[in-house]
């Protein structure tokens, strides 16, 4: 299929899952992953259509972003992997949204920026729902704890955002983030990719980040 047809695909099932949860069809928003993407298939994309887009490094955003900012002034772009405290300036300039606040120093770094006069895009937390060692995101328990700080520091935080175990059933860790947010308040729930966003629309999901499904597999640097 070519990508008019995957997005023709995805956005129907999309409408379906939400349907069948008794949700209106515009309550998820599709965020198109395309970090590690070619620009032909961007170009493809943004051809069709698209205008939400995740991406992972701050850098390699800038060179894929920074110029099509100026012929697509309706972008949104969302940063979706982990965030360096040191790239905090440059992805506040770039990004919409920064899905991957997940510890202090991070929210620190922000509430300064925000201080200094920088207008700050829409947060939301990670939350490490497997507590995976190797994997960004605060620990369920240090939730609390960390939106405490993110409002001493009047950090608008809008909700919650999660990357599910591979080895485990992903509907058990959307639960968890959507039971978290309707605790703390959090309307905006980031969960579901390619192989499991109809589950994660089921449990509350309000964007689902879909890449392979939409892209075809990644091509990645030799």
């Amino acid at each position: 299929m070519d990508i008019n047809q995957r997005i023709a695909e995805i956005t129907g099932r999309i409408k379906q899952a939400a349907q069948a949860s008794q949700r209106p069809n515009d309550s998820v928003t599709l965020v198109a992953v395309s970090k590690v993407q070619p620009e032909d298939r961007i170009e493809a994309a943004l051809a069709a259509g698209l205008r939400v887009f995740g991406e992972n490094r701050v850098q390699e955003a800038q060179g894929r972003w920074a110029d099509r900012r100026k012929a697509h002034p309706d972008l949104t772009l969302h940063l979706i992997g982990p965030l360096q405290s040191n790239k905090a300036e440059d992805a506040i300039a770039l990004f919409d949204v920064i899905e991957t606040v997940d510890r202090p120093k991070l929210v620190q770094t922000l509430a300064k920026l925000a201080q200094a006069g920088h207008k700050l895009p829409r947060l939301l937390v990670q939350v490490n729902t497997g507590e995976e060692e190797q994997k960004a995101g605060v620990a369920p328990r240090d939730l609390p704890a960390l939106l405490a700080l993110c409002a001493e520091h009047n950090l608008p935080i809008e909700g919650l955002m999660c990357i599910p175990p591979e080895d485990e059933e992903p509907a058990m860790h959307f639960a968890l983030l959507a039971k978290l947010a309707q605790r703390h308040g959090l309307s905006v729930l980031s969960m579901g990719m390619s192989g499991d966003f109809e589950t994660a629309i089921r449990l509350g999901a309000t964007h689902v980040r879909v890449g392979s499904a939409l892209f075809g597999e990644r091509v990645r640097p030799a």
